[in-house]
């Protein structure tokens, strides 16, 4: 696994870019993400996938441990889900 310096020393490398230029590029990117994930309930990030909001509705569940129904809130998340074209180049189909 990449650490966080790796991906920036590898993209400079790849891009010819200074590691402080990648760095505000991808600061820009990920702010740039949440301010539209926040006001349009998704952002698009192409060829990779989207971070979609999500809302979930107040239900019931069970204590597994003693059986006891319990009250889950209603509650928002974020998820990201794959492009298609990113999970068939990593895991390709089977034919």
């Amino acid at each position: 696994m990449m650490t966080k310096s790796q991906v920036m020393s590898h993209l400079a490398e790849k891009a010819a870019l200074q590691k402080k230029t990648v760095a505000a590029v991808l600061a820009v990117l990920v702010t740039l993400a949440v301010k539209e994930t926040k006001s349009n309930g998704q952002f698009i990030l192409p060829s990779l996938g989207r971070a979609v909001k999500a809302h979930w509705k107040a239900r019931t569940g069970r204590n597994p441990q003693t059986g006891e129904a319990i009250k889950i809130p209603a509650k928002t998340a974020v998820k990201f889900q794959l492009a298609k074209a990113f999970k068939d180049a990593v895991v390709p189909p089977k034919k």
